[in-house]
């Protein structure tokens, strides 16, 4: 699909071939049963988005709510995006992921899934449940000093 321009997460399924919906669907429920209180599902960057409301992370430097985990259909597979997936947590996850025996295809935070049941759902629930909102923007603010100061 190209970048959708739905404006909420029903218009964007609905938009979809009815195989990847569903596969899109099982992924969904696993990150909506593992969200911890105060993110927010909702539309952005053409994805379903779970993010930090800027009510609640302060001014981000793009002026958007602080993105979690977000979900995407592309033409031929679709993505799970878990931004805590860098830094000191990949290489945990990259470690729990190949104990389940399941094949990764993984950018840079970003496991791509043609089925659900590529995915080691488990995994990825335990990812979506590892941090409380304050904490993922205490994390989120230190990892961009740690980059400011590494671009200086």
């Amino acid at each position: 699909m190209v970048k959708s321009q739905a404006s909420t997460v029903a218009q964007y399924l609905a938009e979809l071939p009815d195989e990847q919906r569903a596969e899109m669907e099982v992924v969904r429920d696993v990150v909506l049963a593992n969200l911890p209180d105060g993110y927010v599902e909702m539309m952005d960057w053409g994805l379903i988005v779970y993010a930090v409301p800027l009510e609640v992370s302060g001014p981000t430097y793009n002026k958007k709510p602080l993105l979690y985990v977000a979900l995407g259909a592309q033409k031929r597979y679709c993505s799970v995006y878990l931004t805590t997936v860098m830094e000191e947590f990949e290489e945990s996850f990259r470690a729990r992921w190949a104990e389940t025996g399941k094949k990764l295809d993984m950018g840079k935070a970003c496991v791509r899934f043609k089925r659900a049941s590529d995915l080691a759902l488990d995994i990825i629930g335990a990812e979506v449940a590892r941090l409380p909102v304050a904490e993922f923007v205490d994390w989120h603010a230190e990892n961009r000093a740690r980059a400011a100061a590494r671009a200086r």
